[in-house]
């Protein structure tokens, strides 16, 4: 019996078998976080090009409420055409900015709550389902 058990604790055939078992469920998990964080960088890139891209149509604006509809109707136009972007989730706020009156602000908050990345393994830790996202750009030139 003895001799049967050194030879069995000797034996290493099966042991690929063993470390792809253990491995791979690790492996999957961070495979699926990276795609999780990819899609959800993705959609927080494409808000702030909307942001920065609706900044920049203001400018054509003379009054307050001029620079309010471009950005209104920037965004109602082309927010479909951003990776990622529901326009149906999409809030956005124009207003100059507290901080510096000099400073046109187009703040844009998103409800990612209907991404795929909600769906994966519960105990990946997530991100907050909501991306805020903001522009500011300079009234009168420099």
């Amino acid at each position: 019996m003895v001799r049967r058990c050194k030879s069995w604790a000797r034996n290493d055939e099966g042991t690929a078998v063993i470390e792809f078992s253990i491995l791979t469920p690790v492996f999957l998990l961070m495979l699926t976080g990276m795609m999780a964080y990819g899609i959800y960088f993705g959609a927080a890139h494409s808000l702030q090009q909307l942001a920065a891209d609706a900044a920049r149509t203001s400018i054509a604006g003379i009054t307050r409420e001029e620079r309010a509809d471009l950005v209104d109707n920037f965004i109602a136009r082309n927010a479909s055409a951003y990776m990622l972007i529901d326009v149906d989730n999409l809030d956005h706020r124009v207003s100059t900015n507290p901080s510096d009156p000099d400073q046109y602000l187009v703040q844009l908050t998103y409800d990612a709550s209907n991404l795929p990345i909600w769906n994966l393994y519960p105990p990946l830790p997530l991100p907050s389902s909501t991306i805020v996202s903001g522009a500011t750009i300079r009234l009168g030139g420099l």
